[in-house]
């Protein structure tokens, strides 16, 4: 299983958090990390193991949103910050739209997350 795990800066804490609180399951399920750039350097700061794309502005969004499509990923987790403004906002516009076309579940806050976490 592919899980992306994407956060806006105001949200990097809480996805290494939510990742660290999890991190015997996603080892357990042989879970395959993806992320955009950042988030993935936080995670790997953490111990987890990640393969990182591009960083989100710098269209990482729109790649694991290619994954999306391609139905290589199978579930995104993308702590959003719905208080700040991001330049990127088409690219993430798109990959919850293609989540919604191609059936993916989507999580945009670490309460979802747990709960989609925990059916697996």
């Amino acid at each position: 299983m592919e899980i992306a795990i994407i956060a806006h800066d105001g949200k990097k804490t809480e996805m290494v958090q939510f990742l660290m609180d999890f991190k015997a399951l996603i080892i357990a399920k042989n879970i395959q990390l993806i992320s955009t750039g950042t988030t993935g350097k936080h995670a790997e700061k953490a111990g987890l193991k990640v393969s990182k794309y591009l960083s989100g502005p710098y269209g990482g969004d729109a790649q694991i949103a290619s994954r999306v499509a391609e139905g290589k990923t199978d579930m995104v987790f993308f702590f959003r910050d719905p208080l700040g403004m991001h330049p990127h906002e088409p690219d993430i516009a798109m990959l919850m739209r293609l989540c919604d076309v191609h059936d993916v579940p989507l999580a945009t806050n670490p309460a979802t997350a747990e709960l989609l976490i925990k059916a697996l």
